[in-house]
């Protein structure tokens, strides 16, 4: 099923009494349109954390009636810069879509409160790891939907209801995850996600914690993690 604001979900054992959720957030960190300035260029603002001090010179896509269209992101050049105009902010950059004015950028179906997106630049290095556009949710989708794969080549029988979810709105605020917690009110949640590799440069892993690629899924220690769930470690164990 999915709910109004696209949110999917895979249910397995929709008559048993008791509910699981494996869940995932399929959105992105994003841009939109904010402002069309008169000669064309776009304004933009967050949708989620975007980092803006590294958009400048990155390519998009903007997401408009007409479909999709090529644009990149511009910002002073540093030899054009002086004193304080150097510092990048959010109102300082703006999208080029090759428009010679508003007129233009509007006929080519670009509208505020379009979405925009950075260009796909996945690559593997070296063989074992590899970088991309929005990892965190492809890779969380990957791991909910290897859970179903799993389960039905090892014909294995649930004892409850698992509701495979895979949510939006997670970057602008965990609205989709409430949203389709309401809906589904599920007993317990395992939740899908990423996170930072404390051995790169300027992290203090007094405050992030001691985590390195390669060594396995990490686990959330909190208040808020079910003890009991959390000391099975494995969802496997859980089907026993």
């Amino acid at each position: 099923m999915t709910d109004p604001y696209g949110t999917a979900v895979g249910i397995i054992n929709p008559n048993e009494k008791f509910k699981v959720v494996n869940e995932a957030h399929a959105d992105e960190i994003s841009w939109s349109v904010k402002y069309i300035t008169p000669d064309g260029y776009i304004h933009v603002t967050r949708n989620g954390g975007t980092d803006h001090q590294i958009a400048p010179s990155m390519r998009v896509n903007l997401f408009g009636d007409k479909g999709v269209i090529k644009g990149v992101f511009g910002h002073p050049a540093i030899h054009t810069r002086k004193g304080k105009d150097t510092k990048i902010e959010v109102s300082s950059i703006t999208v080029d879509v090759g428009a010679k004015d508003s007129e233009e950028v509007a006929k080519m179906g670009i509208k505020v409160g379009h979405m925009i997106t950075y260009v796909d630049g996945f690559e593997i290095l070296n063989k074992n790891s590899f970088v991309g556009r929005a990892l965190d949710n492809r890779v969380g989708g990957f791991m909910i939907m290897e859970v179903a794969r799993l389960l039905k080549e090892k014909n294995i029988t649930l004892p409850f209801g698992l509701y495979i979810v895979n949510a939006v709105q997670e970057e602008i605020g965990l609205r989709g995850a409430e949203m389709i917690a309401r809906r589904i009110k599920p007993n317990i949640a395992i939740v899908t996600d990423v996170t930072h590799d404390t051995h790169t440069p300027m992290i203090n892993k007094a405050i992030e914690g001691d985590i390195q690629c390669g060594k396995g899924p990490s686990l959330a220690y909190a208040p808020a993690i079910h003890n009991k769930l959390l000391a099975r470690r494995v969802f496997g164990s859980i089907c026993k």
